[in-house]
């Protein structure tokens, strides 16, 4: 399960957000994750624009009660 999730926000992100190089691991608890996400997109973005574009691309893993996601305990957004 828990492979199946990370598997499905990194796929999540890359779809979203071109070029998009996602590093996922599992966070403090059940249902948390940390994430580096690189792209160009997130260039002369402000940092909180940036992380907006990620929560945007997983807002459907952390919708619902049985939601797989719960929270993202650490979130590194960077432009190559």
């Amino acid at each position: 399960m828990l492979q199946s999730t990370l598997d499905d926000i990194r796929q999540a992100i890359e779809a979203a957000i071109d070029g998009s190089e996602v590093d996922a691991q599992p966070g403090a608890g059940a249902g948390h994750f940390t994430l580096s996400v690189k792209s160009s997109a997130f260039a002369g973005k402000p940092m909180l624009e940036a992380h907006r574009m990620v929560y945007s691309a997983i807002a459907h893993l952390m919708e619902g009660e049985r939601a797989p996601v719960h929270a993202i305990d650490r979130l590194r957004t960077l432009a190559p």
